[in-house]
C-alpha cells in the first residue's frame, strides 16, 4: 500500500496528456480520483449496454463470441460465465514483464478509455480499476502477445487480477497470486457484469501507456543531441578550425522554418553563449560538414516527429477505441474499427528513422575528433620516451568502433516493423499495426541513441578538458585564452569527473548517460519554449 500521497490525479471528461500519464505512472504515492463528470459519462455508458441486453439483438462480444465467432451466440444463462472465459483466453502473454511503471500506465490509459464515455463498463468496476493503483496492487504483465489491434493479452494479465486470477509484483520477493494481492490490498475480486470483459480488455493501452514513457526519453535524447552537438562544435573549434555558427543562427532558421529547428538551433547558441566560440575575430572555416552544419535540420526534424508521437498518443488517450463503441448520441453498440491505432503505430515506426539519422550524424562528428585523440596518444608516447611514465588515458581508444556498432544497430532497427503481421482468426483479423513491436524496437533505439550520444558527448569533453588544462597552465604566457561557453563548460565540468576516474569503457558510457540524464534538465540553456508536447 502506498504511503504518504504526494498528489491527486483528477480524471474527468476534459482532454489529458501523455506527459500527465507518464508523471502519474512513475509516482505511485499520487492518487487517482474519478471526478463526478467522469463517473456520470461512464453511468450513461452502461445504460447503453443495459438497453442493448434488453432489446435481445446480436451485439459483438456482448451475446456473441468474439473474432471468427462472431455470428455464434452466446446463451443468456451463460453470459456472465463468459465473461471470466475471456479474460481467462486472452491471458495468454508470454516474455518478460512490465515494469511497475509501465503496468501502472497502462492501467492509467484503460481507466482514462473508461471516462470516454465508450466503453459500456459500470462505474464501480472503473471504480475498482483506480482502487488497484491507489492501494498499489500491480499486475504481472508479460511484454509479448499483442499484434497491436488492441493489446490483448497485456489488458487480459490486468483483468485476470481484478477478477482474483492471475499473479500480482510483490516488490519483496516472487510473483503473488492475483486473488492474495488482492486481499492484501483490502479489496474483494471484481466480478464482471455482461459485456465488461471484453472493454476490460479491448484497447491499445500498452500501446498508450508505454509509449507516455518513452516520450520523455525522446525528449530527453533530443536535448541530450544537442548538448552532445555544441559540444564536438567547440572540440571542433579547437582541434581542426571549424565550428562556424552561422547555420545555427536565428537568420537561417528564420527562413526555412521547420517544427523543432529553431529549438535545437537556439540551445546550441545558448550552450557555447559566452564563449570562444562567438569571439567576431576567431578564425573559422567557411563551412563544416554537414554533421555539424545540417544538424539543426536533423535535430529539427526529429523534434517534430517527437511532437507527431505526443499527438498520436493523445489521440488515442482521449478517444474511444472500443469495439463495439457505447455511442451516447444514437444510443446503441456499434462495430467498428477504432481500436486500430494505425497513427500511433506509424509514429513509433517514423521516430526510429529518426534516432537513425540523429545517429548517424552523431558518429560523423566522433570520427572527425579521433585525429586529435591519436595526436594526444603520440605525445604521451614521447613523454615516456623522455623518462615520464606513460600517461594512463581517460578515454578509452575505442569508443568510436563502439559508436559504430551502435549506429548499425540504430539502421537496423529503423526498418519497417508494423509490415510483418499474418492474418489471424480465420481470416476475419487480416491487417493489424504492430503497434506494440513498433513501440518495443522503439524503446531499443532509444537505448541505443542515448549510448551513442553519451559516447560523442564523453569524447568530446575529453578533449576540451585537455585544452582547458593546458591553457590554464599557460595562463602567465601570452597564450590565447579560450573559454568554454556558459553550458558546455557545466556539461565537460561534470563528464571530466567521471573521466578521471579512469572506468572501465562500459561503465563510463552507463554512468556518463545517467549524469547526461539528471544533467541536462538542470542547465537553463536548455529551458527553451518548446513545441506543441514537449515539456
Amino acid at each position: 500500500m502506498p504511503g504518504t500521497r504526494s498528489g491527486t490525479f483528477l480524471i474527468g471528461t476534459a482532454h489529458l496528456r501523455a506527459a500527465d500519464v507518464a508523471r502519474v505512472a512513475a509516482d505511485p504515492s499520487v492518487e487517482v480520483v474519478l471526478s463526478a463528470d467522469a463517473l456520470d459519462l461512464i453511468s450513461l455508458s452502461r445504460e447503453v449496454v443495459q438497453a442493448a441486453i434488453d432489446s435481445g439483438h446480436r451485439v459483438y462480444g456482448l451475446n456473441t463470441l468474439l473474432g471468427s465467432g462472431r455470428d455464434t451466440a452466446v446463451e443468456e444463462e451463460s453470459v456472465l460465465d463468459y465473461q471470466v472465459q475471456v479474460v481467462r483466453y486472452h491471458h495468454s502473454g508470454i516474455g518478460a514483464l512490465l515494469t511497475p511503471a509501465e503496468v501502472r500506465a497502462v492501467m492509467l490509459a484503460r481507466l482514462i478509455g473508461f471516462t470516454r464515455g465508450g466503453s459500456g463498463v459500470r462505474p464501480e468496476t472503473a471504480r475498482f480499476y483506480a482502487e488497484l493503483l491507489n492501494r498499489g496492487v500491480v499486475p504481472a504483465v508479460p511484454r509479448e502477445g499483442s499484434v497491436g489491434s488492441s493489446d490483448l493479452t497485456q489488458l487480459a494479465a490486468i483483468a485476470a487480477v481484478a477478477i482474483g486470477e492471475g499473479h500480482a509484483l510483490d516488490p519483496d520477493g516472487p510473483l503473488v497470486p492475483g486473488g492474495a494481492a488482492l486481499a492484501a490490498a483490502g479489496l474483494q475480486p471484481l466480478v464482471l457484469a455482461p459485456g465488461e470483459a471484453l472493454a476490460l480488455v479491448s484497447a491499445n493501452s500498452y500501446s498508450i501507456g508505454a509509449g507516455a514513457l518513452e516520450l520523455g526519453r525522446l525528449l530527453r535524447v533530443a536535448d541530450l543531441a544537442d548538448t552532445a552537438l555544441a559540444l564536438s562544435l567547440e572540440a571542433t573549434g579547437r582541434y581542426d578550425g571549424g565550428a562556424n555558427l552561422s547555420p545555427f543562427s536565428p537568420a537561417v532558421q528564420s527562413a526555412k522554418p521547420v517544427d523543432g529547428q529553431r529549438i535545437s538551433a537556439a540551445n546550441v547558441r545558448n550552450l557555447v553563449r559566452g564563449g570562444w566560440l562567438e569571439d567576431p575575430y576567431r578564425q573559422a572555416s567557411v563551412q563544416d560538414a554537414l554533421s555539424f552544419r545540417a544538424a539543426p535540420q536533423t535535430h529539427g526534424a526529429f523534434r517534430a516527429q517527437v511532437t507527431a508521437l505526443a499527438d498520436a498518443l493523445e489521440v488515442e488517450l482521449n478517444g474511444r477505441g472500443d469495439n463495439p463503441l457505447t455511442d451516447l448520441d444514437s444510443g446503441r453498440m456499434i462495430s467498428g474499427g477504432n481500436f486500430q491505432p494505425m497513427q500511433l503505430a506509424l509514429a513509433f515506426e517514423t521516430l526510429r528513422l529518426g534516432l537513425a539519422h540523429l545517429g548517424i550524424s552523431s558518429e560523423r562528428r566522433i570520427a572527425k575528433l579521433y585525429p586529435p585523440q591519436r595526436l594526444i596518444r603520440q605525445l604521451n608516447l614521447e613523454a615516456a620516451r623522455s623518462g615520464t611514465p606513460l600517461a594512463s588515458e581517460e578515454l578509452p581508444g575505442l569508443l568510436w568502433y563502439s559508436a559504430a556498432g551502435l549506429l548499425a544497430e540504430l539502421k537496423f532497427l529503423a526498418a519497417p516493423a508494423t509490415l510483418g503481421a499474418p492474418t489471424l482468426s480465420a481470416d476475419v483479423e487480416d491487417h493489424s499495426t504492430l503497434a506494440p513491436l513498433a513501440l518495443q524496437q522503439l524503446e531499443r533505439s532509444v537505448r541505443a541513441a542515448e549510448e551513442l550520444l553519451t559516447i560523442e558527448a564523453l569524447t568530446a569533453a575529453y578533449l576540451l578538458a585537455q585544452t582547458r588544462e593546458a591553457e590554464a597552465g599557460e595562463r602567465e604566457s601570452d597564450a590565447e585564452v579560450r573559454p568554454l561557453g556558459k553550458g558546455t563548460s557545466a556539461v565537460v565540468d561534470c563528464l571530466s569527473g567521471l573521466l578521471a576516474e579512469h572506468l572501465p569503457a562500459a561503465e563510463l558510457v552507463e554512468r556518463g548517460r545517467e549524469a547526461l540524464r539528471k544533467l541536462l534538465p538542470e542547465l537553463p540553456e536548455l529551458r527553451m519554449p518548446r513545441t506543441d508536447g514537449e515539456d
